[in-house]
């Protein structure tokens, strides 16, 4: 990697005589001479649309109040070096951007609504020198959006958002008795600056940490049904995400021959090529690793007559992740134990999908599963019975361990904010996407199971859309029965 230099930072160790100073002459030639780049044939993206009516959702739950949505800086992976950056995911629900530094304001008007306006970097400036020797300017990180281009992409009113903090500041000195919300903890030096521009106030009825939880309980709300454009999304996850399972497949051989490390790869180039990446770190779990649920080293042997334990999701460029688990036999076909375990996780995930439908509360799926779970294990001698007692004390969870499932969107745990009774403990709705992933797992040193189990994990996932009669399965493109998967991977594996 090249290595950067700011003005306030110069290079050390090079012996290029640029890093002893700047001459006149060469910042002269740096400022001339770049082409105009300038585009005019920009139309209004497809995502800035339903951008548009997400704003006025909430516009008409906070009338009269300035709202703040950041979209977060970057962050710092290790002394000069940044993680990529991330969108906070209601700033991209709210304007369909992704830049960092970036905010949008909801600013209320006399006669009822919100103004709207976008704050963003502008292109590098070239006459200071910016473009060049700041090392985010645009000769280091590539082109930025021109203002005028993405107040035509996005159909806002966009300003530099190196300005934000002072003209947020300006509005509230303007008008002190208008409440502000602001979700926290994603741009400190703008929380910073709020603060100091004396949003909290000790007189105020409702206390400001108060406001904000409730804009962001309201925003985790707001995302739980999907309108038709991010259930397109999802499907392009879904798919992508059936490409990198079967790209993985393809490639066990090589697994076996290095390690988990390679089935990790090999689904990360997929979900890179196609997607904007990973939703999340991908699970490869081979062998007893499979019992760990956030296995994220991904490091361990792959060995034949094991089960790998795949945990993936690709993300679209749009930022939509899918969340998809297979297990799968390392050496194409399962062992008549393996064939066991994974028949009664099968069988959960069908009664948990079963279960999803418009109408139907949220933890109805969860209880589905998780029943025919605990039959299996009381008739497999693992818990004493009857499996009304087993549920009730909640025995079974030794060797289930997790919840059954959970929303899908722009994060992978999606809505996990929104209030219990809208969520967990609310009714499903057509166009809710959630997750079905029931499993069993055997620690490899559990003493209440044989000895024959220990180390075997199992679980299957697939991202479920509430329809209006039913459900449909997005990402039924992978297989799911023991057949099916044997008969697939074959397929594969020529």
């Amino acid at each position: 990697m090249s290595e950067e230099r700011t003005p306030d930072k110069p290079v050390k160790g090079r012996k290029n005589g640029l890093y002893g100073g700047i001459s006149d002459e060469l910042g002269a030639g740096m400022r001339s001479g770049w082409a105009d780049t300038e585009r005019h044939d920009l139309e209004p993206s497809e995502p800035s649309g339903y951008a548009a009516k997400r704003r006025k959702a909430v516009s008409a739950a906070f009338p009269g109040e300035r709202i703040i949505i950041p979209a977060g800086r970057l962050k710092t992976r290790s002394n000069d070096l940044d993680y990529t950056f991330r969108a906070a995911s209601d700033y991209a629900y709210l304007t369909a951007d992704q830049t960092e530094n970036s905010v949008l304001v909801l600013e209320p008007l006399p006669d009822g609504g919100h103004l709207a306006t976008l704050y963003l970097l502008p292109r590098s400036n070239r006459e200071n020198g910016e473009f060049w020797l700041d090392g985010q300017g645009e000769l280091w990180v590539g082109r930025r959006r021109s203002l005028a281009e993405a107040a035509v992409e996005l159909g806002l009113e966009i300003r530099d958002s190196r300005e934000a903090a002072a003209r947020i500041a300006e509005a509230i000195a303007a008008a002190p008795n208008v409440p502000t919300r602001i979700l926290r903890g994603h741009d400190l030096p703008l929380d910073a600056a709020l603060a100091e521009a004396d949003v909290v106030r000790r007189e105020e009825a409702q206390p400001a940490a108060e406001r904000d939880e409730e804009l962001k309980v309201f925003m985790h709300g707001l995302r739980l049904v999907k309108d038709d454009w991010e259930i397109e999304q999802l499907r392009k996850a879904c798919e992508i995400t059936v490409h990198g399972f079967e790209d993985v497949v393809r490639e066990l051989a090589a697994a076996v021959a290095t390690s988990e490390r390679w089935i990790e790869g090999t689904f990360w180039r997929r979900a890179r090529v196609e997607g904007n990446g990973v939703g999340y770190n991908s699970i490869a779990a081979a062998g007893p690793n499979a019992t760990i649920l956030h296995w994220i080293r991904d490091d361990g042997a792959v060995r034949p007559g094991e089960l790998l334990l795949l945990d993936a999701g690709a993300e679209t460029e749009e930022l939509y992740s899918a969340d998809v688990t297979r297990t799968l036999p390392i050496s194409g076909e399962f062992t008549e134990l393996q064939r066991k375990i994974y028949q009664a996780v099968y069988d959960a995930q069908e009664a948990g999908i079963a279960a999803v439908r418009p109408g139907a509360r949220f933890r109805d799926f969860h209880e589905a599963a998780q029943r025919v779970l605990a039959e299996r294990l009381v008739e497999w001698g693992l818990l004493d019975g009857p499996v009304d007692r087993v549920l009730e004390l909640a025995l079974h969870r030794r060797y289930t361990l997790h919840g059954t499932g959970h929303m899908l969107g722009l994060d992978v745990h999606d809505c996990a904010d929104a209030r219990c009774e809208d969520y967990v403990d609310g009714v499903l709705e057509p166009g809710m996407v959630q997750t079905v992933e029931p499993g069993l797992y055997f620690q490899r040193d559990d003493l209440t199971v044989p000895e024959e189990y220990r180390g075997i994990g199992v679980r299957i996932e697939d991202d479920i859309l509430v329809t209006a009669d039913g459900n449909e399965n997005l990402s039924g493109g992978l297989p799911r029965s023991v057949d099916a998967i044997e008969a697939w991977m074959r397929s594969l594996r020529g």
